[in-house]
C-alpha cells in the first residue's frame, strides 16, 4: 500500500459514494487507474465494504450502552466462545478486544432502561466465560462513526 492508496482510502472514508471520476481527480489518477486500485483494495480485504450511516431519527430513539466485559480466562477457546455469542446478539453494534482491565468493550443499542435490564439478565450475564461486566449509558454522541482519519 502506497501514498495513493492511503489517499483513496481517506477519500472513501469521507464519502463512500464518491464517483470513480471524482475519486480519481481527488487522488490525481486517471479514472481507469483509480478503478483498478479500488478493486485491488477491495480484493485484498483492505476495503471490506461500504456502509450507510443512518441518523438517530430513523435508527430510533433508544439508549447507547457501553459495556466492559472481563472473562474468567483469556484462553483462545474462551475468547472464541465469547465472540461467537456476541456476534449473535442483535443489540451489539460494535465489539472490541481490549488491553487493560477489561477484556472486551461492547457498544449496545437498546430501546430503554427496561430493555437493557432484560438484556443484562437474559443475555449479557449469561455470555460464555463472563466473570464481570460493567455498563455505562451514553448521554449524547459527541463524535459519530464514519469520520475520516
Amino acid at each position: 500500500m502506497d501514498e495513493i492508496d492511503r489517499r483513496i482510502i481517506q477519500a472513501l472514508r469521507g464519502d463512500g459514494r464518491i464517483s470513480n471520476a471524482d475519486l480519481a481527480a481527488t487522488v490525481g489518477l486517471s479514472a481507469s487507474a483509480c478503478h483498478r486500485r479500488v478493486r485491488l483494495l477491495e480484493e485484498s480485504g483492505i476495503i471490506r465494504g461500504y456502509t450507510a450511516l443512518i441518523g438517530g431519527a430513523v435508527d430510533g430513539p433508544g439508549l447507547v450502552v457501553l459495556t466492559q466485559f472481563t472473562l474468567d480466562r483469556q484462553t483462545e477457546d474462551y475468547l472464541n466462545r465469547f465472540e461467537a455469542a456476541v456476534r449473535r446478539c442483535p443489540e451489539v453494534q460494535d465489539c472490541y478486544l481490549m488491553t487493560g482491565t477489561a477484556d472486551y468493550l461492547v457498544k449496545l443499542k437498546v430501546s430503554d432502561a427496561a430493555d437493557y435490564e432484560r438484556l443484562h439478565k437474559d443475555v449479557l450475564s449469561r455470555l460464555p466465560g463472563v466473570a464481570r461486566l460493567q455498563s455505562s449509558f451514553a448521554i449524547r454522541t459527541v463524535v459519530a462513526a464514519g469520520r475520516p482519519l
